[in-house]
């Protein structure tokens, strides 16, 4: 069979086997880690905690640290407060002249806004893991062996180091593994909640009646809505390019038409995780209150099936979009470059009019693509209203179902260029898998 001929292949090439152990052997730390609990802490006195995140934003917050955070793992803030900081940092990029600056200074100003957003990353867990201790505290008083301010700035200490920890974890993965080390920790803290979501809503199923029938119908919808996703992350829309014809000496260049692929969701996921970090944002302030016990402003976040969660949630996907988009392709660099090769798009002026042609065009796929995004974001809502249980309703659409895809179709890419760099055969018969463009944490 042409799967176990290519992981032969695979296996074959020295540094592709290298990295995909390496990134292995990084996961597996990951993972031991999560189940590591805080110091001072009692894990068999959790039992309130793990109910806390059955559902709502804190089951997604939990889902994202891969069960770390119901566990009160030394991991238990994940890495949700880098993608805050960096959140932040590209948003200063867009308004202050000193961002803007180390910006176009190349891989030089990339590592010192790196160097920022690691500051910034400490400032902020500094408020959430405060706000973790007191959620911890309100939820499972008898949890805590130890008490008073030793105990209070230890934790705090530990919160912020895991983080950390896990932040190079997930540099490490991108240097010496395969594929994007923070997207990869993301989806690994999905994909472990995936066994117990499957079993809990074929228990809720059998629970009430509907058994395998219903289970089978679920799976399907899930099947499609998949398929969806994977249309949504790799969808393009092609503009023709000719080139001149030019001779140089006795070689002749140009002359052909090539195709820009513009993809209708340039911003890959980054929108849906920007949009659950703001959304965060109350939660974490509040001391990471549950839906029932959450009142005033707060209450509008904490309610995941909620009408205002989900409209500002989907407004916040929109805006986003249209944000990553703006700073991940440039029209006016794209005609500049397609001017400078001898390039022009057939009855469009080079130049100006063809940077505003790109951008209308842009504009124009953007639109739908952010909403398509937008809905498939908030299906879970959707799910667990028709009485899916709320662990497997993640698994419709939203965060979780498009970081799986973009993520496994973005390492499979790195993966195929490997093995087609070297003349073997790639995982795909056309030998092509398109994925997120490096837009991806």
């Amino acid at each position: 069979m042409k799967l176990f001929e290519t992981i032969r292949n695979i296996w074959k090439i020295e540094e592709l086997k290298t990295r995909i152990l390496t990134t292995l052997g990084y996961i597996l730390i990951y993972r031991l880690g999560s189940y590591v609990v805080l110091p001072g802490i009692n894990p068999n006195e959790l039992g309130n905690l793990q109910d806390q995140t059955r559902d709502g934003v804190l089951g997604l917050l939990d889902m994202f640290s891969g069960g770390a955070f119901s566990n009160a793992s030394i991991f238990a803030l994940g890495i949700m407060p880098y993608i805050s900081a960096s959140i932040v940092i590209q948003l200063l990029g867009m308004a202050i002249p000193y961002f803007q600056k180390l910006q176009r200074e190349g891989e030089s100003g990339r590592r010192k806004m790196n160097q920022i957003t690691r500051y910034l990353t400490v400032i902020i867990l500094c408020f959430q893991a405060p706000g973790y201790i007191a959620n911890l505290r309100a939820q499972a008083p008898g949890a805590f062996i130890s008490e008073g301010w030793g105990f209070t700035i230890t934790t705090i200490i530990i919160l912020t180091a895991g983080t950390m920890f896990v932040m190079w974890l997930g540099e490490r993965i991108t240097d010496k593994g395969i594929g994007n080390g923070i997207s990869l920790i993301i989806m690994i803290g999905i994909i472990a909640r995936l066994p117990f979501a499957v079993a809990a809503e074929f228990a809720s199923r059998l629970e009430s009646g509907g058994g395998l029938i219903m289970m089978m119908i679920e799976i399907v919808v899930l099947f499609f809505v998949f398929c969806g996703s994977i249309l949504l992350v790799q969808g393009t829309r092609r503009i023709p390019v000719q080139y001149a014809k030019r001779i140089v000496g006795n070689k002749q260049y140009g002359g052909v038409r090539q195709y820009i692929p513009l993809k209708i969701n340039a911003a890959g996921v980054m929108p849906i995780i920007f949009a659950q970090a703001i959304i965060f944002i109350p939660v974490t302030f509040s001391g990471f209150v549950d839906s029932d016990s959450a009142t005033g402003f707060v209450s509008l976040f904490a309610n995941f099936t909620g009408f205002w969660y989900n409209f500002i949630f989907a407004l916040l996907i929109i805006v986003f979009t249209y944000f990553y988009t703006a700073i991940t392709i440039n029209p006016t660099q794209m005609a500049d470059d397609m001017k400078r090769n001898g390039g022009f798009i057939p009855g469009i002026k080079p130049g100006k009019k063809t940077a505003e042609y790109l951008d209308t065009i842009m504009s124009r796929i953007t639109l739908p693509g952010s909403f398509f995004l937008a809905l498939i974001a908030i299906l879970p809502a959707f799910a667990m209203l028709a009485g899916v249980d709320s662990s497997f309703a993640q698994f419709y659409g939203g965060t979780s179902l498009l970081i799986l895809v973009g993520v496994v179709l973005d390492t499979l890419q790195q993966i195929e260029s490997h093995l087609l760099m070297r003349h073997y055969d790639g995982l795909t018969k056309s030998g092509r898998i398109k994925g997120r463009s490096g837009n991806a944490y």
